[in-house]
């Protein structure tokens, strides 16, 4: 990493080599460690905007033409930066930031680069519906290779088979995907290379914010500047499909950062022109200099970064997890339930439109919580109505309450047993053996680690349903009043629930 500290340095990057190190640690791979006690507030290292990486301040965009760059539509999702980076890379050293690229990762354990065989161990799981190899692969083909050809000028077709490649693309994605931050536009005129860039905030302190697909995302510094870390605040925001990404950059040395679960001490704070990491708090000589990928479950973490979190967790006891693990329940699913062989029936499907028109989800959340999301009870209610009841619930224009009874219970209890049965065995205890072998590849772990932490999820709210149901037994006997447990939490329109990634 040496040449890659006196290129950061060469071209305005300040570190103070005194308070931090680069190495490799047990089980995390490359990070940032403290060489000596570093107070909280501590600035240890400062770079300019213009060493960011991205679509405003790579040349290509401008050498391609703006106009044709939107013609083959590299403004939209990621393929724009993808081949931005890929050029920069094939320049060599001519490239700006070709030793930077050279200290890239060209090996992920994502499961993107999955066999099928390995991908059929996370079938049920959150994530194997996200990965987006599909999507991806029919940018490079629709976008980028169209592109490519246009240009043998820029492209020439000695190097295609070299750094334009399908698995390149990947490489390259995968880096932006686990390693990318967010920084919105700052004034025209500070960097040559945006000039391109429409001026839509003149503001001292610029703010950024995460980008869907970006790994990192915001907080406010108490000076009044921004903080960026590399969590995700909203779930639903690392898709591809976005229309505009042109404020995802590459940030060199603050990517090599690494995370775990409750560990952040350095946040990346900026302001109009540079970008600086500072402590959080106080980090001891010899640890770890952690920023934060945000509250993600493994299925998220191992998705997007190709690793996940183990630590003590309340609600497994004590037991190893990941205390931000969830669930994620389809409509689809609850309709088959409640409905049966009817559920493709125009009535229903007037109830289902009328729920996603009004902003209802798709998708149900469960988590670690004993309260189960009072959006999944409310869309039960709505199916199970009279045509008398739906009209007037029509009319009214609002959701059902979240009523939890006998009737919603046991639907409560198929969806979560129909649900347990989309992974490879619904068996808690076979995971857990087959985790305490030590012949298990690095993908198959990581898989089951997923898919345990999802089905331990189940099997929290199966357990909830039977004090529930205990409570409603309680109640109907004239027993325990005021006892009664409420099992679903929130609000009808949101919570524990969410648009599904289509």
């Amino acid at each position: 990493m040496d040449d890659f500290v006196a290129w950061f340095q060469h071209n305005g990057g300040i570190l103070d080599a005194s308070m931090m190190g680069i190495t490799d640690f047990p089980g995390s791979g490359r990070g940032a460690v403290a060489l000596q006690d570093i107070p909280e507030n501590h600035t240890i290292f400062t770079l300019p905007r213009s060493l960011t990486l991205s679509t405003q301040t790579s040349s290509l965009p401008s050498a391609f033409g703006f106009e044709e760059w939107r013609k083959h539509k590299l403004h939209k999702g990621w393929a724009g930066l993808i081949l931005c980076m890929m050029w920069e890379e094939a320049q060599g050293n001519q490239g700006k930031w070709i030793t930077y690229l050279a200290s890239l990762p060209r090996q992920f354990d994502t499961p993107i680069f999955w066999s099928d065989e390995e991908l059929q161990e996370l079938q049920g799981t959150a994530a194997v519906d996200k990965i987006g190899r599909d999507e991806a692969e029919r940018d490079y083909h629709e976008k980028l290779t169209p592109a490519i050809k246009t240009r043998p000028d820029l492209f020439p077709s000695d190097q295609i088979d070299t750094w334009y490649t399908l698995h390149q693309y990947h490489i390259t994605g995968s880096r932006i995907l686990s390693r990318s931050f967010n920084v919105e536009r700052w004034q025209s005129g500070i960097e040559q290379d945006a000039e391109h860039v429409t001026e839509e905030d003149s503001n001292e302190n610029t703010q950024a914010n995460t980008s869907l697909g970006s790994a990192m995302d915001v907080d406010h510094s108490a000076d009044g500047g921004e903080a960026v870390d590399e969590e995700s605040s909203d779930r639903d925001s690392d898709d591809e499909d976005i229309e505009d990404t042109s404020d995802i950059a590459m940030v060199p040395m603050a990517d090599i950062l690494n995370a775990r679960y409750d560990s952040v001490n350095a946040k990346l704070f900026y302001e109009k022109h540079h970008l600086q990491m500072v402590t959080t708090k106080p980090v001891k000589a010899g640890e770890q200099i952690f920023n934060t990928y945000g509250d993600l479950p493994n299925s998220d973490l191992l998705r997007r970064y190709g690793h996940v979190d183990l630590v003590p967790c309340p609600h497994l006891k004590g037991s190893l997890g990941n205390p931000q693990d969830v669930v994620e329940i389809r409509a689809d699913l609850v309709v088959n339930v409640v409905c049966g062989d009817l559920s493709t029936g125009e009535t229903y499907r007037r109830r289902i439109d009328w729920w996603l028109d009004e902003g209802g989800d798709d998708v149900f959340i469960i988590d670690a919580d004993p309260v189960l999301p009072a959006a999944l009870t409310s869309f039960i209610r709505l199916l199970l109505l009279t045509q008398e009841e739906w009209e007037k619930t029509r009319e009214k224009g609002r959701f059902p309450k979240a009523k939890f009874d006998r009737q919603v219970s046991p639907l409560l209890r198929r969806i979560f047993k129909m649900r347990l049965t989309s992974y490879q065995s619904p068996d808690l205890e076979v995971d857990a053996k087959l985790l305490a072998s030590e012949s298990l590849t690095l993908n198959k772990r990581h898989a089951i680690v997923v898919r345990l932490g999802e089905k331990q999820i189940l099997a929290g709210a199966l357990e909830t349903l039977r004090f529930m149901d205990a409570a409603l037994s309680d109640v109907g006997s004239g027993g325990s009043k005021g006892k009664r447990r409420v099992a679903s939490g929130g609000t009808t329109g949101g919570g524990k629930s969410k648009k599904a990634r289509h």
